[in-house]
């Protein structure tokens, strides 16, 4: 179950290249983190056909 639930942390770490992340301020961090979080569900989504 753990392994499910840090998978997006993986794509977002290795291939956005958000493994340390600088100061910016609370806010920018957040907003950055929600949106390479919504990056990385896409690209996961990419994998799973539809019908």
């Amino acid at each position: 179950m753990r392994a499910k639930v840090e998978h997006p942390f993986l794509y977002v770490k290795r291939h956005f290249g958000y493994g340390k992340a600088r100061y910016r301020g609370l806010a920018k961090n957040t907003q950055r983190i929600a949106l390479l979080l919504g990056f990385a569900n896409l690209l996961i989504a990419e994998r799973y056909p539809t019908d």
